[in-house]
């Protein structure tokens, strides 16, 4: 006699969809309208985390209306306002329903203070390893990786000892995440940071531009910028021996430049695929050179 009982609804593989600030808000918002459908549209339970903005209550009243707009929820607002506050299981247990969790941007020093290692913070994982999306702008996508860059210069020149770095949540491994890459000019303090550690990947994010990681492996690009990886595993630098504020010698080092369509292997660091998601910026370069 066959079964009557439902097979289990697939799992999904735990994802990640960090954001490097300044999305679109009010027209295709393709990269926040990816978060809504990871979550689960018109069925998710999203908490907004607006920690690390000195304007909280503008954060959350935007977030709300573009989340609402897209078709889901109205979003559930956890907003710990000290170490302490983040133990609090009244807090943990709505990050432990969710099936989206959004950080939104601001200072990354605030989220670095109030997460890592506390009860929500362990909610933050939770969340993560069971197939709850968890997205992040701007300071909220530099916290996803285990170190992140917590202040620092701005310019092309990579210069020794011009950032800084702090504990992350750790949701992706073996990566340093920077935002607003290159409208802030910040490929330079990118590099420093890995070709002084090279077993660290680089990933710079263009403004309303996304990577969307998958089971830390895999990441898809969406939205209208570009993402830059900087791989310094063989480069040679002399980070170790430069002087305060000197420009770095890194020779050798790999930079990748992905547009929405790319899809990237972090364990292998390189290109997998790519789908052009641009036609009508191709066609317009096919008639200029017509």
């Amino acid at each position: 006699m066959a079964s009557s009982t439902s097979p289990a609804p697939r799992r999904r593989p735990p994802t990640l969809l960090i954001i490097g600030g300044a999305e679109d808000r009010v027209g295709k918002a393709t990269v926040l309208r990816r978060f809504v459908r990871l979550a689960g549209g018109k069925r998710a339970r999203i908490v907004l985390i607006p920690t690390a903005s000195s304007f909280q209550d503008e954060v959350v009243a935007a977030y709300t209306e573009v989340f609402t707009r897209l078709g889901a929820p109205e979003p559930t607002v956890v907003n710990p306002q000290d170490r302490l506050e983040s133990q609090d299981q009244a807090l943990v247990r709505l990050l432990d329903d969710a099936t989206g969790i959004f950080m939104s941007g601001g200072s990354q020093l605030k989220l670095s203070q109030r997460f890592p290692g506390t009860p929500l913070g362990d909610a933050l994982h939770r969340a993560h390893a069971r197939g709850a999306v968890i997205g992040g702008t701007s300071a909220g996508a530099s916290i996803m990786s285990q170190f992140m860059i917590s202040m620092g210069d701005e310019g092309i020149t990579p210069r020794q000892r011009h950032s800084q770095l702090s504990a992350g949540l750790g949701l992706l491994q073996g990566a340093i995440i920077d935002q607003h890459f290159a409208q802030r000019s910040r490929y330079g303090r990118l590099m420093s940071m890995v070709a002084a550690s090279p077993s660290l990947i680089g990933i710079g994010i263009d403004e309303d531009t996304a990577i969307e990681v998958r089971d830390q492996r895999t990441f898809t690009v969406h939205g209208s910028g570009a993402v830059f990886v900087l791989d310094c595993r063989a480069a040679t630098s002399d980070a170790p021996d430069a002087r305060r504020g000197a420009p770095l010698m890194v020779s050798g080092a790999v930079v990748h430049s992905l547009p929405a369509g790319a899809t990237f292997d972090l364990s292998e660091v390189r290109l997998v695929d790519f789908v052009e998601k641009h036609p009508d910026v191709a066609v317009a370069l096919a008639s200029a050179k017509a």
